[in-house]
């Protein structure tokens, strides 16, 4: 089954990617129709579906029933959601991918992004956090004229997904605005939410220094928490950015910790540590905290760096 999902992530089923910010409610970009209502699926919200369609299953557009009624607001642009997924053939009726993300098992992260296959993100947008949707997706809204040999997808074969939306995170930090003392990095937002930074030409600080640029309402981030994050880091010699979340597509999600498992460095995971889910950070990390006098192929040796980190949620 795990196999079977690598397969479909690699083919592009489960695409992530992140883009835009969180706006007001819009329209769904998919709603029911004949081929989604003929889909029946039994059982409750969270375990593992049983799913029934009379094949084959041509909708001439991307269709969305809502199967289980969700409790919040309908998935926006640029939402990292976790899912429980399952795929078929539309056309032969095949399993294409077992039931997985379902009860204990590890859900899947889904972003609902323009690089997300077109199908399975207007699936995204008729749902909401605790709702079921069945969805048949066309070929147009899938892999098109050439269809994927190496899932036996043909070219005129529809699919089906069921999709239980357990939790979704905002798309940027939604905290309340602080403002931070002087000398500090500037940062303002884009629309979008992607910060830019202007780090000032003075010398950095020797030691670690955060500030909270918004003040987050949710839970307290604690050492071995696995969190969903948003963030872009500069050189303070030269304002260069080196890494970024938002260039590359989508949230980060790593375990915080500073022991050996650690999985960022130490000046990274100590900024988080200790600070609420909703919030947005600066910190200015020196060497000792950072890359060292060894630096890396972005990272010259002994430079300080700085990052501007939203924080999504933690897992």
């Amino acid at each position: 089954m795990r196999s079977s999902l690598a397969l479909i992530a690699t083919a592009g089923l489960v695409a992530v990617a992140l883009s835009g910010c969180t706006p007001a409610p819009a329209a769904p970009e998919a709603t029911s129709g004949q081929s989604s209502d003929a889909v029946v699926v039994s059982g409750d919200f969270g375990e593992k579906p049983r799913v029934k369609f009379p094949a084959p299953l041509a909708p001439g557009e991307t269709q969305c029933t809502e199967v289980i009624a969700g409790d919040g607001e309908r998935l926006q642009e640029g939402q990292q959601a976790m899912i429980g997924l399952a795929v078929y053939n539309g056309a032969n009726g095949e399993t294409l991918q077992e039931p997985t993300g379902f009860g204990d098992e590890d859900q899947i992260p889904l972003v609902v992004s323009d690089s997300t296959l077109p199908g399975l993100k207007k699936a995204l947008t008729c749902a909401s956090v605790g709702s079921r949707v069945a969805v048949v997706v066309p070929p147009e809204d899938a892999f098109g004229d050439e269809g994927n040999a190496s899932l036996n997808i043909a070219p005129d074969d529809s699919l089906v997904f069921v999709i239980d939306v357990q939790r979704a995170f905002p798309a940027r930090a939604e905290g309340t605005p602080r403002l931070s003392r002087d000398g500090f990095p500037a940062v303002v937002l884009a629309p979008d939410g992607r910060p830019g930074i202007t780090v000032p030409k003075s010398d950095p600080p020797k030691e670690l220094q955060t500030e909270v640029l918004k003040q987050g309402s949710g839970e307290v981030v604690e050492e071995g928490d696995s969190v969903v994050v948003h963030y872009t880091g500069v050189l303070w010699d030269g304002n260069t950015v080196f890494d970024s979340s938002w260039k590359s597509g989508a949230p980060t999600t790593f375990v915080v910790s500073t022991g050996d498992d650690a999985q960022v460095i130490p000046g990274f995971a100590n900024a988080i540590i200790g600070q609420q889910v909703g919030s947005q950070i600066g910190v200015i990390v020196p060497p000792s905290e950072g890359y060292g006098d060894q630096g890396n192929e972005q990272v010259p040796a002994g430079s300080t760096l700085f990052f501007v980190i939203d924080i999504l949620g933690v897992i």
